[in-house]
């Protein structure tokens, strides 16, 4: 289960982790235990997955990052959402809910 877990997370991860920088400013560690919460434990991001996802969004536009102290006092890269970065999502956002919505019709076909 496991490993199909991680292939379904490697096609949605950007626009899981756009989502979540979508509602504010936020380091990469609570990016990770945001989405494991959300999820209800069913993600769990290693940081192999998660830091190179954070580094190709920012490369590619759609986040900007900015080091900040924690709460803890400890400096961290702070993510936010670019113009691109909410274009990108709304686009990804769509797309998955026509893929939703194709495989649902497919699923409830009868036998």
């Amino acid at each position: 289960m496991a490993e199909e877990k991680a292939e379904f997370l490697k096609g949605t991860l950007d626009m899981l982790i756009l989502k979540i920088v979508a509602l504010g400013p936020i380091h990469g560690y609570a990016i990770a235990q945001r989405i494991q919460q959300i999820s209800r434990e069913f993600f769990q991001l290693q940081q192999g997955s998660l830091y190179p996802a954070l580094h190709r969004l920012e490369d590619r536009g759609w986040l900007q990052a900015e080091w900040k102290a924690t709460d803890t006092g400890r400096d961290a890269k702070f993510y936010s959402l670019t113009r691109g970065g909410r274009r990108q999502l709304e686009a990804e956002v769509v797309n998955w809910e026509r893929l939703t919505e194709a495989v649902a019709l497919i699923l409830r076909t009868a036998e």
